[in-house]
């Protein structure tokens, strides 16, 4: 066990020290076995961050992303937190002006995180696999920059469906809805 540990460990590390000594704009976690994103890192790559644009933090064991993370990385065009175990945003993701793309797929959100409503240059959110049922429809339809909503695998309430062009300016991702059992 601890063997295993010290290698997910040590291949944070190298991913890191490859990010800051090369100066590229991406830092790649995923798989990586993270629950919390490690203070370390802050302090490693200090020098790097603002230059940071891309993070992938997939297929962890993260329950939450803290306000630090994404003050600390505020020039993120794209997140991908795709199946980890997070059920909220900071609200401090409204800061993220450049935000383009986000995948919160396959997480444990039960509602839309709201402040990503206000995220001004948003295009694209993939919440495939939650168990959202609320979706605050008033607040997408006002999304100026948003051009695509994933909520497939999700049990959306009918209200939801009713979301049609041209009453949205983006695309809608649904699962079929179920039809009752025959009798």
């Amino acid at each position: 066990m601890q063997k295993r540990m010290g290698e997910a460990v040590a291949r944070v590390a190298r991913k890191v020290n490859d990010t800051v000594e090369n100066k590229r704009d991406s830092l790649d976690l995923a798989n990586c076995k993270l629950m919390t994103f490690p203070v370390g890192i802050y302090k490693a790559m200090r020098s790097v961050t603002e230059g940071i644009r891309r993070i992938s933090l997939a297929n962890n064991e993260l329950k939450s992303i803290t306000s630090r993370f994404v003050t600390t990385f505020s020039q993120l065009t794209e997140l991908n937190l795709a199946g980890n175990y997070l059920h909220r945003l900071p609200e401090e993701i409204t800061s993220l002006l450049h935000l383009r793309a986000i995948d919160l797929s396959r997480n444990r959100f039960r509602r839309f995180p709201e402040p990503l409503a206000t995220v001004p240059a948003l295009e694209t959110i993939d919440l495939e696999e939650n168990e959202i049922a609320e979706v605050p429809t008033d607040k997408l339809a006002s999304m100026a920059s948003l051009r695509s909503l994933n909520l497939r695998a999700n049990p959306v309430g009918p209200e939801v469906r009713l979301l049609v062009q041209p009453l949205v300016p983006f695309h809608l991702l649904l699962s079929p809805e179920e039809l009752p059992p025959k009798a």
